[in-house]
Formats: structure tokens, sequence, C-alpha cells
């Protein structure tokens, strides 16, 4: 387990798994809003290398990154309205890509993950603090 006392917590740990990353892995974010997904995602983004902008993809789906040292395709499913809308954005070839995955709201396509990814479950306790949030890093 890791904890994050701030904003800046969260995107270091983001950041950590990002230097960490390679090539074909699947990362899924599991919290409910106001987490810091994007944050953790920002640093994640920093960790491979990448200096865009990084925010959340909700309207589009998915964004892809290039400029690091991996492509980084960042997902945001929270408005799929069915699986296969995934289909249509090209999501089989990102997964199956040279890139990296990282899914915001990944509970919401479990029926179309990949068999092994890495999940990030971040979660708020505000009795620890306004900003502290604990995550769980597994392998599934």
């Amino acid at each position: 387990m890791k904890e994050s006392f701030c904003k800046e917590d969260t995107y270091r740990i983001g950041k950590e798994l990002g230097q960490q990353a390679v090539s074909g892995q699947v990362y899924c974010i599991y919290g409910d809003l106001g987490v810091g997904k994007t944050v953790f995602a920002q640093g994640f983004a920093d960790g491979l290398g990448i200096r865009d902008v990084v925010n959340s993809p909700t309207f589009t789906i998915v964004k892809e990154y290039e400029g690091g040292r991996l492509k980084l395709y960042h997902f945001d499913v929270y408005r799929i309205g069915d699986v296969d809308e995934m289909e249509e954005i090209g999501y089989q070839d990102m997964i199956d890509g040279d890139g990296v995955c990282l899914i915001e709201w990944a509970n919401l396509i479990e029926e179309i993950l990949p068999p092994h990814y890495i999940q990030i479950t971040i979660e708020k306790n505000t009795e620890r603090g306004p900003d502290y949030r604990q995550m769980e890093i597994e392998e599934v």
C-alpha cells in the first residue's frame, strides 16, 4: 500500500510507476470522483518522459501521447455507454500495441480488460486528512 498526503504525493507515485512501465503493460485505475486519478495519470506520463499537458479524456475517451520513451494511451471510460464503443475507437489495437495503456474507470469495461493488468485502487480517508489517499497497487 502507498500513502498520499497531498496531490504532489499522488503525482510522485504515478511518476514512479511511469518510470518502471514497460511496453505492452495495461494499468487500470479504480476510484471515486475526485480521488486523484488524473493527477496520478499526469505523474505517470511524466515518468514516461511525456512533456505534453495531460488531462482527463472524459469526452474523447482516449488520448494518445508520444514524445516519451513509450507511447501512452490514456483512457477515461467514465462516459462509455457500451463496451462496443471501445472497439470503435481502436481499443484492441491500443491494448495489443507497443505502448502503455492507462485506463481510468476500468471497472466499467471489466469484461474486455486483458487477462493481466496492474490494478491501482485509490481511496480517500478523510479521517487521516482532507487530502489523504490510500493506493493499492497489484498485478491481476
